[in-house]
């Protein structure tokens, strides 16, 4: 049976959130989350390869405890199982080490045949990670997927660059980050919900992981460093127009801001 491995993030909900100045690290404690928006993508492949092939669909994400959430709303939506890998030791990490941490962390949870990841996180939106867990764990990828078939001992893709769509074919295991016209995601289910309520969320640390030293990961574990970062500013400017030039007060700003031409 083909079994999937779907990488997923809690996210905060809102722009709105604080900086730490030492680390760089966003301050999520106390701020609304959800799942990464991209992810919601990468389960609905899984789940729809699970209608049509009979496969298994592992969820599993990097982060503390409370991320239990959206492993359980993962199981209202169709997976299986779920997995948060959480230690205090991998808080920090950039993308090297958050790659390398989540591909410690999806052989420590099993083999799989296919991963799948979203195009990229909105707290981060480096779209990097997908590609480089699969470096880590030497398996072919493909990213920008918005088609994936199943063939025999392997996946079609359909990668959508920039002035042409390119189909490449993979062994399994392979990794494979989708876009977000690949399919629309359900909607967690009410029925579900009572169905896994008692289901269990596996809560792995870096003491499950195949390699268990400390300065692979988190804040030591990358190599690179953040030298400054900031909300960015919310600031809005209004200018009131009155008159009988009022038109054309406002046909000479749009114009200046290049949002009409004059004719």
């Amino acid at each position: 049976m083909l079994k999937i491995f779907v990488c997923i993030k809690q996210v905060p909900a809102t722009s709105r959130v604080d900086v730490d100045p030492e680390t760089g690290v966003l301050k999520r404690s106390g701020v609304e989350s959800k799942m990464n928006p991209y992810d919601l993508y990468a389960l609905e492949t899984a789940l729809r390869l699970k209608e049509t092939a009979g496969a298994t669909v592992t969820v599993g994400t990097m982060g503390p405890p409370q991320a239990q959430a959206i492993i359980r709303e993962a199981y209202m939506m169709g997976a299986d199982e779920g997995f948060v890998f959480s230690d205090r030791r991998l808080g920090g990490a950039d993308v090297l080490a958050t790659s390398y941490t989540l591909s410690q962390a999806i052989r420590s949870a099993g083999d799989f045949d296919l991963i799948l990841c979203g195009r990229q996180t909105t707290d981060g939106d480096t779209a990097q990670v997908g590609p480089a867990i699969a470096e880590h764990m030497g398996i072919p990828h493909a990213a920008w997927v918005s088609s994936l078939s199943l063939k025999e001992n392997g996946v079609d893709c359909e990668q959508q660059l920039q002035d042409e769509v390119v189909t490449v074919h993979m062994p399994f295991p392979c990794l494979v980050t989708v876009e977000k016209d690949i399919a629309m995601p359900r909607l967690p289910s009410l029925l579900r919900e009572r169905e896994t309520r008692d289901r269990p969320v596996q809560i792995l640390s870096l003491d499950a992981f195949p390699d268990r030293d400390p300065d692979h990961y988190g804040l030591s574990g990358s190599a690179t460093a953040v030298e400054r970062i900031f909300p960015p500013s919310h600031h809005v400017e209004h200018q009131r127009l009155e008159g009988r030039n009022a038109a054309r007060d406002l046909m000479d700003i749009l114009t200046k801001w290049k949002f009409v031409e004059r004719g």
